[in-house]
């Protein structure tokens, strides 16, 4: 019942329109107008359901993932943070080591940082 008052009312609303934008048509004209605007109104709520459902399938299929597993690849912002620690690591070991064999004048023998994993 809801629905069928709010498509009559929906109706009187463009009847309206169509009389103050167009006046003097006839019964038939206006009824050909009411029936593609009613169409169009239509037509429109389709495809905002079909885009509704659209979204829903979607986020299903590629869901946001809220939280990174412990075995899930680091992301890409990670991974280059932890290379230039390990570049900045590495330089700075050269340097000690660098700095140590100009003062002593020859190849000191300073321990080396823990080795480094291999990936892939």
């Amino acid at each position: 019942m809801i629905h069928l008052c709010l498509c009559r009312a929906r109706r009187t609303g463009i009847g309206a329109e169509v009389d103050w934008a167009l006046p003097g048509l006839s019964d038939g004209e206006r009824r050909r107008v009411l029936e593609a605007e009613d169409l169009a109104w239509r037509q429109e709520q389709a495809r905002e359901q079909q885009a509704g459902v659209m979204r829903e399938l979607y986020s299903r299929a590629f869901p946001e993932p809220d939280v990174v597993a412990d075995d899930a690849p680091a992301s890409i912002e990670q991974v280059r943070l932890r290379r230039r620690r390990q570049a900045a690591a590495s330089e700075a070991a050269a340097l000690r080591r660098a700095r140590a064999e100009r003062d002593t004048g020859t190849t000191a023998a300073i321990p080396q940082s823990a080795p480094r994993r291999r990936t892939a």
